[in-house]
Order: C-alpha cells, then sequence, then structure tokens
C-alpha cells in the first residue's frame, strides 16, 4: 500500500459541546432554481456566537432541498438544473401528479439531492472552501414558501 506524500494535517483541535442553538430560517422561493443561503447561514453563526463546532441545515419538504456547490460560475447552476431536469423529467410517465406536471419529478430531484447538510465551524466560520456555497434548490415551478431549521451545536464565546 502507497501513502501519498502531500498530506498535511493541522493538529488536533477538542471542545466541549454544551451548547446548542436552533433557528428557523423561511425563505420565498421564486420558482424553480437556486437561492444562495450562504450569508444567512453565515450570520446564524455569528449570532449564536458559535466559536467551534457544526452546524446543521434541514429542509421541512418533499420537493426543495439543499445543496453545497461552487459559487463562482453561474453556468454550473444551470448545467444542474439541467441535469435534475433529464434525470427526472416532466413527461416522465409518473402516476404522481396531484399538484401538477412538476410534482414527481420535483420529488426525485430531493431523493437525488438533500434535505440536510451539516458544514463544520472552526474560529466562528464556516468551514466551506474558497469556491463552495449552501444553496436551496427549489423544485417546483411556482413559487413557495420553505422552511428549513438551523441548528449549531459547539462551543461559544
Amino acid at each position: 500500500m502507497s501513502h501519498p506524500k502531500s498530506l498535511s494535517r493541522s493538529a488536533p483541535s477538542t471542545v466541549t459541546a454544551a451548547t446548542i442553538v436552533s433557528s428557523l430560517l423561511s425563505v420565498e422561493t421564486p420558482g424553480a432554481g437556486f437561492t444562495d443561503l450562504t450569508a444567512e447561514v453565515a450570520k446564524f453563526v455569528r449570532d449564536a456566537g458559535a466559536t467551534e463546532g457544526a452546524v446543521t441545515l434541514f429542509i421541512r419538504h418533499t420537493s426543495a432541498s439543499l445543496t453545497i456547490q461552487e459559487n463562482a460560475d453561474p453556468s454550473v447552476l444551470d448545467d444542474l438544473s439541467t441535469a435534475l431536469d433529464r434525470a427526472a423529467p416532466e413527461d416522465g410517465g409518473w402516476s404522481h401528479d396531484t399538484e401538477g406536471p412538476d410534482d414527481m419529478p420535483a420529488h426525485i430531484k430531493t431523493m437525488l439531492t438533500a434535505t440536510s447538510l451539516q458544514i463544520p465551524v472552526l474560529e466562528g466560520k464556516l468551514a466551506l472552501g474558497t469556491w463552495q456555497a449552501i444553496y436551496l434548490i427549489e423544485h417546483r415551478a411556482r413559487p413557495h414558501r420553505r422552511e428549513i431549521v438551523l441548528q449549531f451545536i459547539g462551543s461559544t464565546n
């Protein structure tokens, strides 16, 4: 077994997770597409006084989802929308269409993505990479009000 020569790791840090802070975020979506939540989640972390721990996001819906994706080139989000539409087209012959032809495809797209995310918090900040952002993905064509539970677990100042 070979070992990569370019590995490095910072010294581990230990904290006692004595605090849990929760909040409910309501988002009005304009219809299908991506809504950047990064600034709002960062504000929640600051308001919680978070120093070290993790923030969890959980969306309380079955036709919208969450993801972490590139925030630099908007064509990435366009291509991701195209890929999801190809994976679950409206004309796929679905039997569930209670709320219209985009209903079942929205459920499939949610199943293929995520309903929850967990992001480390280090030194009071989200430990996202340079080009990463947190997005709500609305899978329905019309606007919706979506609810996301935000919860920080860790140490605070």
